[in-house]
């Protein structure tokens, strides 16, 4: 096992995917010339060269059709979207092209891209950098979303995602490229639907994926001190949802607290309730309660961003809610 950084993994998984098959590229801005803009593709410029590694004008719209045209047309691209706040500009792309193209052409066209980038709060970027995504692109049929949260997930998603006959959207965090974790010497696979059992508890079940994985583990340490077994569920894949791996855990625990970045209305939180309370609803001991984002777009000052994401002390209180242990 080595330790490598989140961002080494990506770029492991890039290299890796490139040096086996030569229909895939990298293409963004910022990705070829500056390394990518948080060092995600360094090195690759000078090891695969200036057509596999292509540096875009600063247009989602534009280089995300260009991708969307390659892939229709037999080769596998992966487009690095500096911000998925810049990619609302390629929605209509993402949206209208990539995830319907497919069901459009009667299955004559797959589309086997790969759309990748930071997700989410990342300090104090203000309303319009600091947006997730997952609940909004989850919500198209014909796309898949990934949520790594840790570098052995980004490389072995990434890579999945990459050999994927349809269109993967990574969700990534520039909070989280920094971060340090290990991974296999050899080649190693992800598979793309299939959660992970973080922490394993008894007593309460916390879901979780992407960054808000830190806010969960944190409050099942800090609930262990306070004789709380916390059983934690990373995601992994937002689309398609393991629901599996929710039901057996809340079959055990009978309770559910569950951790999501997004905006309470149709988040991912709701639709992890809504599937619980249909396929589990005899084995819940408590209602299913939902840590989200504030309901308001994020602000600049330290302390209000501190109020409106979700935080471990907000995770403790609604696990503690759910066990009936507040008077």
């Amino acid at each position: 096992m080595r330790t490598v950084q989140y961002r080494e993994a990506l770029n492991e998984a890039m290299s890796e995917e490139m040096r086996r098959d030569p229909s895939v590229f990298l293409m963004g801005e910022e990705v070829a010339e500056y390394d990518g803009a948080y060092k995600v593709s360094k090195g690759m410029l000078a090891e695969f060269g200036p057509k596999r590694i292509i540096d875009t004008p600063i247009s989602e719209l534009g280089f995300s059709a260009i991708g969307v045209g390659a892939a229709m047309n037999g080769l596998r691209p992966i487009v690095e979207f500096m911000t998925w706040n810049f990619a609302i500009l390629a929605a209509d792309q993402i949206i209208n092209h990539a995830a319907k193209m497919l069901q459009m052409s009667g299955g004559q066209f797959h589309v086997p891209i790969v759309f990748r980038g930071g997700n989410g709060s990342a300090g104090q970027l203000a309303a319009t950098h600091s947006q997730s995504f997952e609940a909004m692109y989850a919500n198209i049929p014909g796309l898949k979303v990934v949520t790594p949260s840790t570098p052995y997930d980004a490389k072995g998603l990434l890579k999945s995602a990459i050999r994927d006959d349809d269109p993967v959207l990574v969700m990534e965090s520039e909070r989280m490229y920094g971060d340090k974790g290990e991974i296999p010497d050899g080649e190693y696979l992800v598979p793309i639907g299939v959660a992970h059992v973080a922490r394993k508890g008894t007593d309460v079940t916390i879901v979780s994926f992407g960054k808000m994985m830190k806010v969960a583990l944190a409050a099942a340490e800090e609930l262990q001190k306070e004789g709380v077994n916390a059983e934690v569920i990373d995601l992994r894949t937002i689309r398609p949802l393991d629901t599996a791996t929710i039901i057996a855990s809340v079959r055990k625990t009978n309770r559910l607290v569950v951790v999501d970045e997004n905006f309470p209305m149709v988040s991912i939180a709701s639709e992890v309730a809504y599937r619980v309370q249909k396929d589990a609803f005899d084995f819940l001991d408590a209602p299913v309660l939902r840590i989200n984002q504030a309901d308001t777009p994020l602000p600049f000052s330290p302390p209000l961003i501190e109020a409106s994401l979700p935080n471990p002390a907000r995770v403790i209180a609604a696990v503690k809610e759910v066990m009936y242990l507040v008077k």
